[in-house]
């Protein structure tokens, strides 16, 4: 199944990657933090396993990840920007009837922006995230920021040696993927009651990266919980992801 690739301009004429894979109701995709479209949801076959159910598959790069354009301006960077990015493409395509779902930083800015009504998917799909990803941004940040200064200086004995060699081999913009970690926001657990619509929490079986998956779903008013073989970073690169997203979504209606 082939991917067709195109850009359009975000609400500050930002250029955006979006790529799309297959035809019929809409999904938007949002990928993982550092990551791409490509890496999370077509190098393994998941966007693939989706539009085979008969999916229009959306799945845009970030700024600053992926094909998109990584500006310099910190003035590119206000509050939240990847939420409004999310809107944008929303208002691009005008969609009405779809779902959305997203991996980690995804699925974190999928709940931030339907929690605050920002985007009304019918659907919602959270993969690799949990309550404690939720929280604590500005500690999260700080790892990622001491990559970014580091980079080469860092040991391979460091626990964050993986993190710069997973940076490096995406081709991350430094000195843009500093500014973005700061314009991402926690989200209060006492929002999560405002996501009143079918939700699908799926998480690897050895991924505590985000905290508990199961209590995630258990704060959101209509979620369903399911387990998936991998940790954080390997149940992405199983079939049992997509699969298990394609199962729950079913075919359109």
């Amino acid at each position: 199944m082939t991917v067709e690739t195109t850009f359009f301009e975000s609400f500050d004429g930002t250029r955006l990657a979006l790529h799309r894979m297959g035809q019929g109701r809409p999904i938007v995709l949002l990928h993982g933090l550092f990551s791409s479209a490509a890496m999370n949801w077509i190098k393994f076959g998941h966007a693939e396993r989706i539009a085979a159910a008969g999916y229009e598959v959306l799945m845009p790069d970030f700024r600053v990840h992926g094909e998109s354009e990584a500006p310099h301006e910190p003035a590119r960077y206000p509050p939240n920007v990847l939420v409004r990015d999310v809107a944008a493409l929303v208002d691009h395509l005008s969609l009405d009837a779809y779902d959305l779902g997203g991996f980690s930083l995804g699925a974190r800015t999928a709940l931030h922006a339907t929690a605050h009504g920002i985007v009304r998917p019918a659907r919602l799909i959270v993969g690799g995230m949990g309550t404690a990803g939720l929280a604590d941004w500005t500690g999260r940040s700080a790892f990622f920021k001491r990559v970014i200064d580091e980079f080469d200086a860092i040991e391979r004995s460091d626990p964050a040696y993986f993190s710069m060699q997973f940076l490096k081999s995406q081709g991350t913009d430094r000195i843009a993927a500093r500014l973005l970690l700061d314009t991402i926001p926690d989200l209060d657990p006492a929002d999560l009651a405002n996501v009143r619509l079918p939700t699908l929490v799926v998480c690897g079986d050895a991924d505590q990266d985000n905290g508990s998956a199961e209590d995630l779903a258990s704060l959101l008013p209509y979620a369903k919980y399911v387990e998936v073989p991998g940790t954080h970073m390997g149940s992405v690169t199983k079939p049992d992801l997509g699969q298990a997203m394609a199962d729950w979504l079913g075919e359109p209606t």
